[in-house]
């Protein structure tokens, strides 16, 4: 059975002030003629499918679009919800969409319900789950506090405990939303390590052939089985150096893999740039450049007067300027930005709470109160 792995689309989003409508509209026309010229039987969406939880009617749209291109193609898809979306809008007509081999897999409680596919090989179980919430789905699982890890491990003891109930000889497919150890993230993704560790160990998804990651915006491979297939476009610049694409993956008869990635349009290249305005504006090198989207960061110890402006003349794409000035050994540097860089939440509340009570860092019985407040707020965005 060939699947198309793909995950992320992020419908809405543009890049700084720059629209990616039609970049993403671009995307979907990829996808509709990739699972037609490759005779795809099967596509996996695994989640963020939209930008945020009440996403543009213009990314509506396109979404709307999107399924009834791949619906018009008689190949099932499967498709769960991230944490970008609202489960409770993407979900809305699952019932009725699944009639046209569009499944939506939005519902916590449907975990260990699978998709069941079909070849000449036999069946193939495909379940979906959706991003998991730890404050919202705990209950639902009966799991003990712990974050990811827990909700994601009892969810995949119910897809197990299916699959063991199945005729020997089934083969077996999971999409999930998740940050797995051992994967690498970027600046565009959302931070989900509040109420928990962030990152959930490989080993929670033992016993199915073939994993369907999504979260993560670099295409990468954790193990033969456990991949990330990426956003299809770049949405930060510290995705600048990604190869975007999708997983064409071939399920064998007995569960083997092989996989292929599938390259995406690149609607223009991105280029980070470093170094004083007067010399970004006359070093040759950087005439490749020149029709990119650019981040500039200015090292000039002082700041240049109308910097974006002089940029655009030479970069006419330019769409972020950082200011990092070249200091004096030992004089006082870093930026705030740069102080937080790479720092939980919960890092940063606590760090919060030491600087305004003169170096006392907060206790443990505080650590939790400020876990439980994080927990709450992000529990109530969706």
């Amino acid at each position: 059975m060939r699947l198309l792995h793909t995950s992320d689309w992020h419908l809405g989003r543009g890049l700084h002030r720059a629209s990616l409508a039609d970049a993403q509209r671009a995307f979907v026309d990829h996808l509709v003629a990739t699972v037609r010229a490759r005779r795809v039987d099967a596509v996996l969406v695994a989640g963020d499918v939209y930008d945020r939880a009440v996403p543009p009617l213009p990314a509506v749209r396109l979404f709307d679009d999107a399924l009834h291109r791949l619906a018009a193609l008689g190949v099932p898809t499967v498709m769960i919800s991230g944490n970008h979306d609202s489960a409770h809008r993407l979900g809305v007509a699952a019932g009725l969409i699944g009639r046209a081999g569009i499944h939506l897999r939005t519902d916590p409680a449907g975990c260990g319900t699978p998709v069941i596919l079909a070849d000449e090989h036999g069946d193939v179980a495909c379940y979906g789950l959706p991003y998991l919430e730890p404050a919202l789905v705990r209950e639902e699982f009966g799991a003990p506090v712990g974050g990811h890890a827990a909700v994601l491990g009892a969810a995949m003891d119910r897809v197990r405990a299916d699959l063991a109930s199945r005729p020997p000889g089934t083969r077996s497919v999971v999409l999930a939303h998740a940050f797995v150890t051992g994967g690498t993230g970027c600046d565009s993704e959302r931070d989900i390590s509040v109420g928990g560790t962030a990152a959930v160990p490989a080993a929670l998804f033992s016993g199915v052939d073939y994993v369907a990651l999504g979260h993560l915006h670099g295409c990468q491979t954790i193990t033969d089985r456990l991949r990330y297939s990426g956003s299809p476009l770049a949405y930060s610049f510290s995705e600048a150096r990604h190869r975007k694409s999708m997983w064409l993956i071939d399920l064998g008869p007995r569960g083997e893999i092989t996989a292929e990635r599938v390259d995406c349009p690149v609607p223009r290249p991105l280029a980070r740039l470093r170094g004083r305005l007067d010399e970004l504006l006359a070093d040759p090198a950087l005439a490749p450049h020149e029709t990119a989207w650019v981040e500039a960061t200015l090292t000039d110890p002082v700041r240049p007067d109308e910097p974006m402006a002089r940029l655009a003349e030479r970069f006419p794409h330019v769409l972020s300027l950082v200011f990092e000035p070249e200091r004096a050994p030992g004089a006082p540097g870093t930026s705030y930005a740069g102080r937080l860089r790479g720092r939980s939440d919960q890092q940063i509340a606590e760090d919060f709470v030491t600087h305004v009570r003169g170096g006392a860092p907060p206790d443990p019985h505080e650590r939790a109160a400020l876990a439980d407040a994080l927990e709450a707020a992000r529990a109530g965005e969706g």
